[in-house]
């Protein structure tokens, strides 16, 4: 009988880490919580590993390392080597019977939207967390287009910084395995991110929002100054900056493009008082549920009315600097480093 790969999101919670990655375990959990997470599966590590056994690149990737070895520690050389091993993935085709199944889930999900080749997102998933390092993939419609998706999700797992990354940490570099989630799309009229620290002193006091028009990309790549909200935890009071916003990440025919803010939006909160509340509330929520401050991304919906509107694509623990609890504590850590050396 063939392994379990593919799983929904209601199957899944925070310790499948293992079995699905770190983003698909999370988006498991916060469905159990009870919030609003875009519907969707997560393809497991043993996809990533059947399909590599059947298409027959597993082998080729550990030809290629073997024969490399020695030369791996070399930047050009991991960037060379980057392009053939993606070049090795993207080239194979899903094996047939893995195809059906991932077609037989995605239509499942299109069925239950009411939407014919429904618009999804595909999202890496690592076991070892690994920001920024691995794609995503945006708007993609239709069984072929879905397919080839994910096989370029599971590629990018030997990006040449991933690569760095596990022969850094004495890692395999040959061996990536890494889950993937693919969940319905939000027709987004503004996203961004929330943290329930300020990471730079570490005050666990605030929580600090982050937005722009349109989806999330332009906040996480940090290619556009976002508007920003750092709100007291205590009392509510919020400090707001609303940056000039002249550029949006929109679906386009295929993926996304981006474009101009309209001119009557680009000085303009991207929240509103109700929608920043309801950010601060759940994310504080969900900081008090796992006990540790948290770096989520929120998405908010153009189609649905508020709160319903409000959906969750990340969650996980924040990192931040460690706040220096008063001048004594202070001096008494530099002592302690001095009588060390």
């Amino acid at each position: 009988m063939a392994k379990k790969w593919i799983y929904w999101f209601d199957e899944l919670g925070a310790d499948f880490n293992d079995l699905v990655g770190k983003k698909c375990a999370n988006l498991g959990e916060m469905t159990k919580l009870g919030m609003r997470v875009p519907p969707g599966f997560a393809i497991s590590v043993d996809g990533y590993e059947q399909f590599m056994e059947e298409s027959g690149a597993g082998k080729e990737i550990q030809s290629y390392f073997h024969k490399n070895s020695a030369m791996m520690s070399q930047v050009g050389k991991q960037v060379e080597a980057s392009r053939e091993i993606r070049r090795i993935i993207e080239s194979k085709s899903l094996p047939n019977e893995m195809a059906q199944e991932l077609r037989h889930n995605y239509q499942t999900l299109c069925h239950q939207q009411g939407t014919p080749d429904m618009a999804v997102a595909v999202r890496s998933s690592g076991a070892v967390s690994m920001p920024g390092q691995m794609e995503t993939y945006l708007n993609v419609r239709g069984n072929t287009e879905l397919e080839g998706k994910v096989t370029q999700v599971w590629a990018s797992a030997f990006t040449a910084r991933a690569i760095a990354f596990r022969l850094e940490k004495k890692m395999d570099i040959a061996k990536a395995p890494i889950g993937v989630a693919v969940l319905k799309m939000v027709n987004a009229k503004c996203a961004g991110v929330v943290l329930t620290v300020l990471p730079t002193t570490g005050d666990l006091s605030k929580v600090v929002v982050e937005g722009n028009w349109g989806l999330g990309e332009s906040v996480v790549s940090g290619e556009i100054t976002p508007d920003q909200f750092i709100v007291d935890k205590t009392c509510g009071t919020c400090e707001t900056t609303i940056s000039q916003k002249t550029k949006m990440v929109c679906y386009g025919t295929l993926g996304t493009r981006v474009t101009r803010v309209p001119d009557e939006l680009k000085c303009a909160p991207c929240l509103n008082p109700d929608e920043l509340s309801e950010i601060v509330r759940i994310a504080t929520d969900v900081e008090t549920y796992f006990n540790v401050p948290q770096d989520m991304e929120w998405v908010i919906d153009r189609d649905q009315s508020f709160p319903a509107n409000l959906y969750w694509v990340q969650a996980r623990p924040a990192k931040y600097s460690k706040a220096k609890q008063d001048d004594s504590q202070y001096l008494a850590d530099l002592m302690s480093r001095i009588f060390r050396m």
